[in-house]
């Protein structure tokens, strides 16, 4: 099933979550790491702040084991809303305000 996801960046995480998107830690996971490394690739900063993107899971509560193992450490107040497919979101692209965000703490 396809979903799409809103969330909130928890500010304090973010760097340790740029890490393991990029030196494969969360890609090695299984059995969905490389969709939650796709979908953080496609995911978009909205013009309210808020990290939307859309993913595919097959848990039986939606983002079940994406949630427990790296979402709900990095992100909160998700939601998701089940859709047809993958869906394209306005925004700035997710990665590089990872990557801004790493660089002001430097």
């Amino acid at each position: 099933m396809f979903f799409r996801v809103r969330a909130q960046l928890r500010q304090d995480t973010a760097a340790e979550l740029r890490r393991k998107l990029t030196d494969g830690t969360i890609q090695s996971q299984k059995p969905d790491g490389q969709e939650i490394v796709d979908s953080m690739n496609r995911a978009v900063v909205t013009k309210s702040g808020e990290i939307e993107w859309s993913e595919v899971c097959y848990c039986d509560k939606p983002l079940g084991h994406e949630r427990a193992t790296v979402y709900d450490h990095h992100f909160g107040a998700l939601t998701t809303q089940l859709v047809d497919g993958y869906q394209e979101h306005q925004g700035r692209p997710f990665m590089a305000y990872l990557d801004e965000i790493c660089a002001r703490r430097q």
